[in-house]
């Protein structure tokens, strides 16, 4: 088990509640080129600065996991959750470099997911091999810096794809722009963080907590 836990605890209807807002995001934004406020009077804890992603896929109605449309977010604890999640949610369905901009008739085959991050872990060792030993599938999100650039992989994503803990540091090289094996260099910092996810069993549908195991 990792050693950090999450830093705030959300639970299954608050999570349900922040989906939504993302979706109402998106859509105001699509449909009326307009920014939602941020909601007045919620728990505090919401207005705490915290990371967090917002991530669209396309609906599968087989059951299926559907293609991904869209992903973007805020790794660090720089602005209070509500605001990042907003912005997050608008530039996930228009900003993403990927994809091209998501259009207004796309919203009803969307799923919307999001990942409220804790803040990110430097993991020291005295050897780039002990790295394995320190990240948890299932649990862990990589980030790696190094001297031209960075890449953040969401702890879903290596579940999703089945990978082992080499694989996911390696996939994360590259999303940074390095070669594979450059988390084996010193040139390579590597943190680590854990989320909780919650994302729609359809578009507009049921919230539901992610389990990654």
């Amino acid at each position: 088990m990792s050693d950090e836990a999450p830093a705030v605890e959300i639970t299954d209807e608050e999570g349900a509640m922040l989906v939504r807002l993302a979706r109402e995001a998106i859509e105001k934004h699509l449909n009326e080129k307009r920014t939602i406020k941020t909601p007045a009077g919620l728990d505090e804890k919401f207005y705490r600065k915290m990371g967090v992603f917002v991530t669209l896929n396309t609906h599968n109605h087989l059951g299926v996991g559907g293609e991904l449309r869209g992903c973007i977010g805020q790794p660090l604890p720089e602005r209070p959750l509500l605001e990042a999640l907003i912005d997050s949610a608008i530039s996930s369905a228009v900003h993403d470099p990927r994809f091209e901009k998501v259009k207004p008739k796309e919203l009803d085959n969307l799923v919307v997911e999001i990942s409220v991050l804790t803040p990110p872990q430097l993991i020291t060792v005295k050897s780039p091999n002990e790295y394995c030993n320190h990240i948890h599938i299932g649990e862990d999100g990589l980030i790696i810096r190094w001297s031209f650039g960075a890449g953040l992989l969401l702890p879903q994503v290596a579940v999703e794809y089945d990978w082992s803990t080499e694989d996911f540091l390696c996939h994360c090289c590259m999303k940074a722009g390095a070669t594979p094996d450059h988390w084996l260099t010193q040139d390579a910092q590597i943190y680590k963080f854990q989320a909780l996810v919650f994302d729609e069993t359809e578009p507009h549908g049921q919230v539901v907590r992610r389990t990654l195991e």
